[in-house]
Formats: structure tokens, sequence, C-alpha cells
């Protein structure tokens, strides 16, 4: 059976189902955030590859999944300081992807909200 290809649609009709999950932009691109912290968004910066979520974890899980599946995920330089882990979009399959949203909203939501600037 051929995989169900995943791109960015599927990526926000999944994290738009979790709660509190909303459509927003980041530097002109669309991204998703959960009570103003980023959750996901296309990978924009020019060390990432073409069609690459970046998604926010913990550092543990950003150093685990590169470890556990290097063809799905990884990180480059650019994102060493930041809780975020790339996805190459063509290799995930949907199941992965959501529970790598699952378990961006739960990092992201156990940060308090952020004020406004």
């Amino acid at each position: 059976m051929p995989r169900s290809k995943v791109n960015i649609d599927v990526v926000r009709e999944m994290a738009l189902a979790l709660p509190g999950v909303e459509e927003s932009k980041i530097d002109g691109a669309p991204s998703l955030k959960v009570r103003g912290r980023l959750l996901s968004c296309p990978a924009i910066h020019r060390s990432a590859e073409p069609d690459t979520l970046a998604g926010q974890d913990d550092f543990a899980a950003r150093t685990e999944l590169p470890d556990a599946k290097p063809e799905v995920f990884y990180v480059t330089d650019h994102f060493l300081a930041y809780p975020t882990v790339l996805v190459r979009l063509k290799m995930i399959d949907r199941r992965t992807l959501r529970c790598l949203l699952a378990s961006s909203w739960r990092f992201v939501s156990s940060k308090p909200k952020r004020k406004p600037a």
C-alpha cells in the first residue's frame, strides 16, 4: 500500500486538532502556535533542507529523535541553541507526525503564556 503524502496541510490539520492551537505567521511563513508559543512551522532558515518542518520539543527529545530516525529527523548548527527538531516531511509517516505534534504540544503548553510585546 503506498504511503500517503505528508505535507504542510496534513501538519496543519493534525495540529489544529490539538487544544488551543491557532494559525499564525513567523517571518511571513505560516506557523502554528499555542498561547502565542511556536509549535511548528516550515523550516525557512537556509540551513534546512527543502520541505522541512521545524517542530518544538525539549532538548532531550531533540537529541533522541535524530539518533532513532536519522532519515526523518535532523538538526543543523543554526538550530542547536533552540529546542527545535527538523523533520523531513517526505520521510515521516502520519503516526510519527501525530506523536511528534503531541509531544511538541505538551512541551509548548507547559510554558507560561507569552505576554504581548
